[in-house]
C-alpha cells in the first residue's frame, strides 16, 4: 500500500501500511438477557463511564486534546489535529472519528510520522469555543476524561511502558498538563507527571490497580493496534 501525500481517508488516500495489516473490525458484542430481566454483553461486565458505554459523540475528540491534539479555528469552522508515531494511530483515529461523523486526513511528516486532521467542520465549534483562549489551548473549567476520551487520546499517544502506561501531553504549559491531571485523578487513573526533561510530556499510570482501571476505561483493543500497545482486562 503505498505512502504518498495528503487525501481523503478511505475513500481517495489509502491509509499508510500497517504491520501487521489490521484484521477485520470484529462485530458488536451480542446482548443477552440476565435472569434480572437486565442486558449483558456476553460475559463482560461493561465499566461505568468506560468506552463501550453510550454512543460515541464528537465530545470525545476532547480526549485527543488532553494528549497532543491541537484544535484550530477559521472563520465559523474549526477543525482538530493530531501528530502520531506510527501507522497504526492513523487506523485506528481515522477509524474512530469515521464512527463520530468526522471525516480524517493524514499525510506523513518530515520527522516520519503521520499528521491525521479532520476537514474544518461547524462540528469541532463547541470544542474549539470550550478549550481556546485565543491561541492558547487549555482545558475548560471542570474537563472531565471518560472511557471514550481516554480511548482516543490512547490511541493517539500511548504508550506502554511495561509495567505501567505512559500518556503523552501535548504543549509546553504546566497549568493545561496540571488541569488534565486532576481530571485523570477523578477517573481513578492519578498518575506521576513526567517532565519534559525526563522524557515527558507524560502522565505515567502506574501499578497493578491503576493499570486494570485504564485498560477497563478504555475497552478492547482494536484490531489495528499490536498486543503491547494496548492495556488488557484479565
Amino acid at each position: 500500500m503505498p505512502l504518498s501525500g495528503p487525501g481523503e481517508t478511505p475513500a481517495a488516500q489509502p491509509l499508510p501500511v500497517s504491520f501487521p495489516t489490521p484484521a477485520p473490525t470484529p462485530p458488536a458484542p451480542r446482548r443477552r438477557a440476565t435472569d434480572t430481566g437486565r442486558t449483558a454483553v456476553d460475559d463482560q461486565q461493561l465499566v461505568f463511564f468506560g468506552a463501550e458505554t453510550g454512543e460515541p459523540s464528537v465530545a470525545d475528540l476532547a480526549g485527543l486534546l488532553a494528549g497532543p491534539g491541537e484544535v484550530h479555528r477559521m472563520g465559523g469552522t474549526a477543525r482538530l489535529s493530531v501528530v502520531v508515531d506510527a501507522a497504526w494511530r492513523v487506523h485506528v483515529l481515522v477509524a474512530e472519528l469515521a464512527q463520530r461523523g468526522v471525516r480524517a486526513t493524514w499525510a506523513p511528516t518530515d520527522d516520519e510520522r503521520y499528521a491525521v486532521r479532520t476537514a474544518y467542520t461547524r462540528m469541532i465549534v463547541p470544542l474549539a469555543a470550550a478549550w481556546l483562549r485565543g491561541s492558547t489551548q487549555h482545558p475548560p473549567a471542570g474537563f472531565q476524561l471518560d472511557g471514550r476520551r481516554l480511548r482516543l487520546w490512547l490511541a493517539a499517544a500511548g504508550a506502554a511502558d511495561p509495567p505501567d502506561f505512559l500518556l503523552r501531553l501535548g504543549g509546553t504549559d504546566p497549568d493545561r498538563w496540571a488541569a488534565v491531571g486532576a481530571a485523570l485523578a477523578a477517573a481513578g487513573l492519578g498518575g506521576e507527571l513526567v517532565r519534559p526533561d525526563a522524557g515527558g510530556p507524560a502522565y505515567r499510570i502506574a501499578g497493578r490497580r491503576r493499570t486494570l482501571r485504564l485498560a477497563e476505561l478504555v475497552g478492547g483493543r482494536p484490531p489495528a493496534a499490536p498486543p503491547p500497545t494496548w492495556p488488557t482486562r484479565p
